[in-house]
């Protein structure tokens, strides 16, 4: 039986703050710098439990992904706030897809933001412009099963003090 734990969560995050540039490649780790357009990230690996009560009302709720087996359907969010002082822009957000996961399709989200994926972790583009190679070397449109990468770009500034979130949902394999 294959689990996933927190520390299979891998994530990387490229940031150009204005007006202090600013790069970072992140596993679990956050910015703690308090510089003008300086970004302090949070990622979290969740799965959501339903429970039933006596009267049979559901309730769901999401509870940390310290474990999970195939099937399950992880919830993967990184918030991204904005400790500085000033504005800060040019946010790109690109996260790895965990191993042996996959893309759950129409389950990216992320307000404000463009959001392009790669099958290479080297181009990214949106979906309709994704090639893969068929077993014969002809290109054919990628699939969410192609996905390795997925990329926010955060549209214009993120005021001083302010967070906004981007994440998505992937199964496990």
């Amino acid at each position: 039986m294959k689990t996933l734990t927190l520390l299979n969560l891998i994530l990387s995050l490229s940031i150009a703050a204005v007006p202090a540039a600013y790069a970072q490649q992140t596993g679990a780790q956050q910015s703690s710098a308090r510089q003008p357009g300086s970004i302090e990230l949070k990622h979290v690996a969740e799965i959501e439990v339903k429970t039933t009560d006596a009267k049979g009302k559901v309730t769901i709720k999401r509870t940390p992904a310290d474990k999970a087996i195939p099937g399950t359907e992880v919830i993967y969010t990184t918030t991204f706030k904005n400790v500085g002082n000033k504005p800060a822009g040019n946010i790109v957000i690109n996260n790895l897809l965990p191993l042996h996961t996959t893309l759950v399709a129409g389950s990216v989200f992320g307000t404000n933001t463009d959001i392009t994926y790669s099958v290479d972790g080297k181009i990214f583009a949106t979906p309709n412009k994704l090639t893969v190679k068929d077993q014969a070397g002809k290109d054919i449109p990628a699939t969410v099963k192609d996905y390795t990468h997925i990329r926010w770009s955060f549209k214009g500034n993120l005021a001083a003090g302010k967070s906004s979130q981007v994440g998505f949902r992937a199964k496990i394999n």
